[in-house]
């Protein structure tokens, strides 16, 4: 004769064996706490820099080669003087918005298009650890080419390289304001192929309005340019090549890259939120 439990005889599982999906009050069991915001960002800032390495390293080539063919071709119509800073200073902070502008406006748009929002969407992530995490990685990767196209700019149309340490704060914020510019329209066009085509026109902005010399642009073209955040990284840049650089001005042109990146990444962090949620 077989011995039977007194639990199976009243149809009650031992309690080991039973899964606990509530709490003690009879409540659902509460969800992991969120990630918190900083060690959030480090890791997507980890993942989006391991994925861009592979993706977006002959891309960037592409972006140095072209700023240095562009200072190659201005050599033949510009000697030397203002003209010269404004081309090496332009096609330097090209790079910036040829990678943090333009290749991240399609990624997002990309990511919306093919559902990979909804993954984003599942993870206990802050919004704004994603949309900053994808900014800074991208951002990241024009360092070097934006380095290589000063370095050769100041050789080719022989520029003082003194004070090329400004660089160091250049390339980080300009990069903000065009990361944060991209990634909202990104998010915020309506279909993938508009992303590209906004992506693209505002890297067209980036090289006419910000390469091509200030002085001889008519006056709406010039407000134009005041509106495109890199002009301030252009022009902090251009006079890092005088000899005597004008330190205040050259501040307060950082400062507006700074507000400009601020207000743009929260844009972006905005636009992804509503893009998420759809």
């Amino acid at each position: 004769m077989t011995a039977v439990s007194a639990e199976a005889v009243s149809g009650k599982a031992p309690a080991a064996s039973a899964p606990r999906p509530w709490s003690e009050d009879g409540g659902a069991a509460p969800l992991a706490p969120r990630a918190r915001l900083l060690p959030a960002l480090a890791a997507v800032y980890r993942a989006q820099l391991s994925r861009a390495r592979v993706a977006r390293i002959p891309l960037l080539f592409v972006a140095t080669f072209q700023s240095v063919g562009i200072m190659i071709l201005m050599r033949g119509v510009v000697d030397g003087g203002a003209e010269a800073r404004a081309v090496v200073a332009g096609s330097s902070v090209l790079v910036v918005a040829f990678v943090a502008l333009n290749l991240l406006a399609q990624y997002f748009g990309q990511l919306r298009a093919s559902g990979g929002l909804d993954h984003y969407a599942t993870l206990p992530v802050p919004p704004a650890a994603v949309v900053l995490g994808a900014a800074g990685a991208y951002a990241s990767f024009t360092a070097p080419g934006t380095a290589v196209t000063a370095v050769v700019g100041s050789v080719l149309f022989g520029l003082p390289m003194t004070h090329l340490w400004v660089l160091v704060a250049v390339i980080p914020l300009a990069g903000a304001a065009l990361a944060g510019l991209g990634a909202a329209l990104g998010l915020l066009a309506p279909r993938q192929e508009l992303a590209t085509l906004c992506g693209q026109l505002g890297m067209s902005a980036a090289l006419l309005l910000g390469v091509l010399p200030a002085q001889h642009m008519p006056a709406p073209v010039a407000y134009a340019r005041d509106l495109l955040p890199s002009t301030y990284g252009v022009e902090a840049l251009a006079r890092s090549f005088d000899a005597h650089p004008d330190w205040l001005r050259t501040a307060v042109d950082l400062g507006v890259c700074a507000a400009v990146g601020v207000v743009s990444l929260a844009a972006a962090t905005w636009a992804y939120r509503r893009a998420a949620v759809r």
